[in-house]
């Protein structure tokens, strides 16, 4: 787990630095292309679940990681986003609530409005109040991927790698579509890009999806999701980190409180949560 919040924590500033040279939908679409690529082996089809599986592409893949790197792209702040990339947590526990009838009490409630809360604190830090678009997008990727998520829960007996497969082979082509649409210079871009453009789109899609996801999965197939829920926490700190040593952040007070308000109230949501995950149904 520790190995995997560290990739995540990473993902931030490789995203960062992808979307500093090329443009979000262009570098989304790439990424994906490179991770279609790779799965190409693990695509079958999916009797029964295709329509789902075309509805979690367009949310947790191509709709969901257009806004946050696009967010990305917008905000100076890698560190702000690490933190509104949180509030995925308590979106989808609301979403749980209202499509799946789960039940939440009083803890975890409190939990989703601490989460809410402390973005809110960090909006008003000096060093983010004029990065509000960035958030506003972070948090927009974060309602889209747990949309996704909600759906995802109803698929059963689909690997990992499957259902990443799938969401790369059909998420790349309708946002290189829209890249070409709404971004330009896309030849100047692809040849002028440094090694650190190129390397976020191979890191993001090596590492956030082939050893994160990936690892989470083959953990929550042998532990409670009570137990690895709270540890995922880490990724953000390690984004904050992260963004404070290679890519220079600065905050204020606010700052700080807000993420700590915000990181408890997930903390809080995660220790509440059931402790049996449903095989198959994390990505």
């Amino acid at each position: 787990m520790f190995i995997i919040c560290l990739v995540w924590g990473f993902t931030f500033v490789a995203g960062k630095a992808g979307v500093e040279e090329i443009p979000p939908m262009l570098f989304t679409a790439l990424r994906y292309l490179m991770l279609s690529m790779i799965l190409l082996p693990f695509v079958r089809y999916v009797p029964g679940n295709m329509p789902q599986i075309l509805i979690i592409s367009m949310t947790m893949g191509s709709a969901h990681f257009a806004l946050f790197y696009g967010g990305m792209s917008v905000a100076e702040n890698v560190s702000s986003v690490a933190v509104a990339t949180q509030l995925g947590v308590p979106i989808s526990t609301i979403m749980s609530i209202v499509f799946l009838n789960e039940q939440v009490r009083w803890r975890r409630w409190l939990g989703v409005i601490s989460a809410f809360a402390g973005v809110m604190i960090i909006s008003f830090d000096p060093a983010v109040v004029n990065e509000r678009l960035g958030l506003l997008l972070v948090v927009g990727a974060a309602f889209i991927g747990s949309c996704g998520t909600i759906i995802m829960k109803r698929i059963n007996h689909t690997g990992v790698y499957q259902m990443q497969g799938w969401i790369a082979m059909l998420s790349w082509p309708p946002l290189l579509a829209a890249s070409l649409i709404f971004e330009d210079n896309h030849v100047a871009v692809l040849t002028q890009a440094s090694w650190m453009g190129w390397g976020g789109v191979v890191y993001t899609a090596i590492g956030a999806s082939l050893v994160g996801h990936a690892g989470m999965y083959y953990l929550l197939q042998r532990y409670d999701v009570s137990v690895t829920a709270p540890l995922t926490l880490m990724a953000p700190i390690f984004g904050i980190v992260f963004g404070v040593f290679v890519w220079g952040d600065e905050f204020g007070l606010r700052f700080w409180i807000g993420s700590a308000v915000t990181l408890t109230g997930v903390l809080i949501i995660g220790l509440r949560k059931r402790e049996v995950a449903p095989a198959g149904n994390v990505l």
